[in-house]
């Protein structure tokens, strides 16, 4: 299993209804496509053998003959492949007839299971040729195909690689549906095959209950429905494929298509491990609610070939794709950091906010936070002071574009400059003013906090943050000094994700003159501007340049925060999700960069003040991240250093 990630497809065959040697033949085909592409586990509709729709022909005993014939066929016919199937049909037990799922692999039945909940629905009335599983006694065995075989709703199948359950169609839309207890008892993947019939929006409320039965279950989960092919006497069924993990689509299959359909893709399952590990909700409910335990059935290895993903992988994991989606969060986002500033105000019965205005991205944040606060508490915006404090990197660009929005968003301005008290610093200390190293750019950023608290002070007003999440991960700040505030409102914001938010601001919240600032300032490289500017008087010191690009850094910072990713995948994915952007040397240099700067900077972070967590991954001491100051980066480092870049 290279990298966690198992390869799975939905699909949907063309089906005639009772017709078992042409729909065997047709699963065949797809066994054996799907086994070229890497396929480790399959799953076709629910009674794709006979076709879902035969009705009282399911009594024929002719019918229930030529299903048993038609996998004996598949199975024959593909007992040189890899790859575990999945597969629908009647099977008799004893005195009753049960609607099942076939799991087998290289010519062996692996186990059958039974649908537990039969819909009496007025088109399909199942309950009229089925059993349901509940009648069953526990650990029935049927004999199928010349082999004896497990039947049981109670199963789970272990590979090498993963653990999967299997329910079918209408379980998942019971309260307590199968898979859940499947989960709670090992299963990392539910195959749900199924006969899905369509009726106006019920499409949605199928997506929305899958991603949600697949988020509550911290599961992969793969649903294969009937589709082109079965009777229309008086439903449709739209042939619907898709694969989810832990609520996020993976991939879907075309609605209404006339040919048959194959949904692959890679459900990470490494990931899901790491997320059960730390969801206590998860483990607690093992205890309460998995009383038996399930009968597991061990498969034949299953074969990881060179893993090629056809999943795609964001190269900004912070920030949505879709304008709509986009704008959504922004305001979420935005709306979270005025919530947490106006209680904090409310509770310090404070109506005065201090901020450092700097003309770049995150010091404007700040600023839009704390206007959009006062505007809803009613307080006079006078009652925010941007100071902009001039020093030795400051260009005219940031400068103008400071005072220009102070002034629009009628914020009260005041301007001090930090060269002569710094000089002062510099001398006193015996600092060098042609040495522009760490001691000359911290003076400088340490300065301008004094200021900004002293002030707050003066004024009887909080100090408001403005370092923002990735800015934390590198330790990119000056220890106590723009490191420090009173309240940080963008502490568990990204920077790839705070240009979208001044950029959002400024299209939907503001008055011309201020928005066109904003886009400026959003265009305006990302410096700390606290070495003097070239000869042109443009940024000389971009901070990118030397840290690295924010875009590969917040993707690094996802993927080991969220899930816990080793060095290696991230490379991996990282390699995919940049293809043409970075090339894999450069994307190893910044990887390397990243663990090496999170790990030697975490005594920063072990003293941050307070702030508001808007997303899931966040760095606060006392919440999301509790990590030793002196904890080693060695294994990290070493991995780094072995990858092939």
């Amino acid at each position: 299993m290279k990298y966690g990630f198992v390869k799975v497809a939905a699909a949907v065959p063309a089906v005639k209804v009772a017709d078992c040697r042409f729909n065997a033949q047709q699963a065949e085909n797809q066994i054996v496509v799907a086994d070229g592409k890497g396929v480790q586990i399959i799953a076709f509709p629910e009674l794709n053998l006979t076709g879902y729709s035969c009705g009282d022909l399911f009594a024929q005993s002719l019918l229930l003959e030529q299903a048993e014939f038609a996998l004996m066929q598949i199975m024959n016919n593909t007992r040189q492949l890899d790859i575990i199937s999945i597969v629908g049909m009647p099977v008799v037990a004893g005195p009753v007839l049960m609607n099942c799922a076939v799991v087998f692999q290289k010519g062996k039945i692996l186990g059958v299971v039974p649908k537990t909940y039969l819909p009496n629905y007025k088109e399909f009335y199942e309950q009229r040729w089925f059993a349901s599983a509940s009648t069953l006694p526990a650990n029935m065995t049927v004999r199928l195909c010349g082999q004896v075989v497990p039947l049981t709703t109670n199963i789970l199948f272990d590979t090498p690689d993963v653990c999967f359950g299997v329910e079918i169609c209408e379980d998942v839309w019971a309260p307590i549906p199968p898979s859940s207890t499947l989960a709670l008892k090992g299963a990392e993947i539910i195959f749900n095959i199924s006969a899905d019939t369509e009726n106006i929006s019920k499409h949605q409320y199928l997506r929305s209950l899958l991603a949600q039965q697949s988020a509550r279950c911290l599961a992969g989960y793969v649903f294969s429905s009937c589709g082109f092919g079965e009777s229309t006497t008086d439903v449709v069924f739209a042939g619907n494929g898709l694969i989810y993990e832990n609520g996020n689509l993976l991939a879907a299959s075309e609605r209404f298509s006339f040919k048959e359909q194959m949904v692959v893709s890679e459900i990470d399952v490494e990931r899901l491990r790491g997320e059960r590990l730390v969801n206590t909700t998860f483990a607690a409910s093992i205890q309460a609610h998995t009383p038996a335990p399930a009968l597991r059935v061990a498969s034949e290895l299953v074969v990881s070939r060179d893993l090629t993903l056809t999943r795609q992988i964001d190269a900004h994991p912070f920030v949505p794709s879709g304008n709509e989606q986009l704008d959504a969060r922004c305001e979420e986002i935005f709306s979270i950091q005025v919530a947490g500033l106006a209680k904090r105000l409310v509770h310090t019965g404070c109506q005065t906010v201090v901020v450092g205005i700097s003309g770049g991205l995150d010091s404007t944040l700040a600023l839009l936070v704390c206007v959009k606060t006062f505007d809803k508490l009613g307080l006079s915006r006078k009652g925010i002071i941007g100071i902009t404090m001039p020093g030795f990197g400051t260009t005219d660009r940031t400068y103008n574009n400071a005072l220009s929005l102070m002034a629009s968003l009628q914020v009260t301005a005041e301007e001090i400059s930090i060269k002569a008290a710094c000089i002062q610093h510099f001398q006193d200390i015996g600092q060098d003013m042609s040495v522009h190293d760490v001691t000359y750019e911290n003076g400088q950023a340490r300065e301008r906090t004094q200021i900004l608290m002293d002030y707050a002070n003066k004024v009887g007003g909080l100090v408001i943050g403005t370092g923002d999440l990735s800015e934390l991960a590198l330790g990119w700040a000056t220890y106590n000094g723009d490191h420090m505030s009173m309240y940080g409102v963008n502490a568990s914001i990204p920077k790839t994700l705070v240009r979208y938010l001044v950029s959002w601001v400024a299209q939907t919240g503001v008055d011309t003159l201020s928005r066109n600032t904003l886009l400026d300032i959003i265009d305006t490289p990302i410096s700390p501007e606290l070495i003097p500017a070239d000869e042109s008087g443009n940024i000389k010191q971009k901070t990118e340049d030397l840290v690295g690009p924010y875009e590969l850094h917040d993707f690094f910072l996802y993927y080991f925060l969220r899930f816990g990713t080793r060095p290696s995948k991230i490379f991996y994915l990282a390699e995919i999700a940049f293809k043409g952007v970075y090339d894999s040397t450069t994307i190893k240099k910044w990887l390397t960069t990243f663990f090496r700067r999170f790990f030697s900077q975490q005594f920063k972070r072990s003293c941050l003040p307070d702030g508001p967590k808007v997303g899931s991954v966040s760095l606060s001491p006392r919440g999301d991240w509790r990590m030793p100051s002196d904890a080693s980066p060695a294994m990290w480092l070493k991995e780094c250093e072995e990858l092939q870049g």
